[in-house]
């Protein structure tokens, strides 16, 4: 019987073995996390003003947040949209040329830019289906990124920046 047994957990554990490594749908549980207790004290901290969503788009949900103080005071929010497309929120003093270089693409192209509650943004895509937006405020620049975004989307998004 114990001989029966043992054999019996060499097949289950064989199984399970060849399972995981055959399957082709790995289990990604992304989780949302609450950023107003962030945000709140970002925007206590920060030599700008830190924008935040007023109201996420419906489906949407923010997946990292971030705050790193002075003296190189950054800002990140990272969102997925209802499609699970991801959009990332970035502030900080870095020029617009090196915030577009980290978190587009170092061979990013300048396109037509946008005209956003009475504010220009500039538009960069690069070959691999990033879209950002760009913003220079005195020291302060804000980058939107989306990748495989529509345009509106991300124009929209922009929007609800407060």
């Amino acid at each position: 019987m114990i001989g029966a047994l043992v054999v019996l957990l060499v097949l289950i554990g064989g199984y399970v073995a060849l399972r995981s490594l055959t399957s082709n749908d790995p289990v990604r549980v992304v989780k949302a996390v609450d950023y107003r207790q962030t945000a709140a004290f970002a925007r206590r901290s920060a030599d700008f003003h830190v924008l935040v969503p007023g109201r996420l788009p419906a489906g949407w949900r923010v997946t990292t947040v971030s705050y790193r103080p002075a003296p190189a005071q950054h800002w990140h929010l990272g969102a997925l949209t209802d499609k699970g497309r991801y959009v990332g929120l970035e502030q900080g003093a870095e020029p617009v040329r090196s915030m577009v270089g980290t978190y587009v693409d170092q061979d990013a192209v300048a396109g037509r830019g946008a005209d956003v509650a009475g504010s220009t943004w500039r538009s960069w895509t690069d070959s691999g289906g990033d879209l950002a937006f760009t913003r220079r405020n005195r020291r302060t620049t804000t980058l939107v990124v989306g990748h495989d975004v529509p345009r509106q989307e991300l124009v929209g998004y922009i929007t609800s920046l407060r």
